[in-house]
């Protein structure tokens, strides 16, 4: 069942300059930088001089504006497995996180290997960006889960089982490269006011390195 009052945020604790994605041979900073805000209201100025009878009375003041509704989320319940019907990909969901160092735990690259949830993010289907990380290739050079990525258009959904049974299912917003030593992370990362979902993997392969140089983001929002 959606509600429309679930707002349970995770913060990312790992600093940008070392949390590192290594997917095949690509990295990934993953962390998001949170403000914190003062509230410097002043106390009302008091008057030592009582007002008199011709005193013009106080003016009104204007009615606080009612906060706009945010969008329908579903509560927590970590996934289970993901699948992308326009191509076919289904796998088991991982669930990884951060290591003593302070780099991101990767899934594993070897053929037919599972796409991971970062545990640091919100459970795909709450507010927030749930994160989903996966290789584009694997080590025998063949396909990795996500290697069809570039391929999702308009209209295409992204279903998410999760443990309470449900299924969160999302539909396709855009797909963004980006290079690595300058990966956007308060975009990818940052918080949303409704519940989307980020699949991360591989991109920008230098044949004379054998390095992959970017990473490919696809963004995608709740739809029910």
């Amino acid at each position: 069942m959606i509600s429309s009052h679930s707002d349970r945020r995770r913060h990312h604790l790992v600093s940008a300059a070392v949390a590192l994605l290594l997917l095949a041979g690509c990295s990934t900073p993953a962390n998001t930088g949170t403000g914190t805000g003062t509230d410097t209201s002043a106390a009302p100025a008091t008057s030592s001089t009582a007002p008199t009878a011709s005193a013009t009375p106080a003016a009104t003041l204007p009615t606080a504006a009612a906060a706009p509704e945010q969008p329908a989320v579903l509560p927590a319940s970590a996934p289970v497995s993901l699948t992308i019907p326009s191509s076919g990909a289904r796998s088991e969901l991982l669930s990884t996180g951060l290591r003593d160092n302070g780099s991101l735990e990767v899934p594993p690259d070897g053929p037919g290997a599972p796409a991971s949830w970062y545990n640091q993010s919100p459970t795909p289907g709450e507010r927030g960006p749930a994160v989903l990380l996966g290789h584009v290739n694997a080590t025998d050079g063949g396909p990795g889960i996500f290697a069809d990525l570039r391929k999702l258009k308009a209209g295409d959904t992204i279903e998410v089982l999760r443990e309470d049974g449900s299924t969160a299912t999302f539909t396709f917003d855009r797909g963004e490269q980006y290079p690595k030593n300058n990966f956007p992370t308060q975009t990818v990362y940052g918080n949303t006011a409704g519940s989307e979902l980020r699949l991360i993997t591989c991109d920008g392969y230098d044949p004379e390195t054998g390095e992959f140089d970017d990473n490919y983001v696809v963004y995608a929002t709740l739809v029910t």
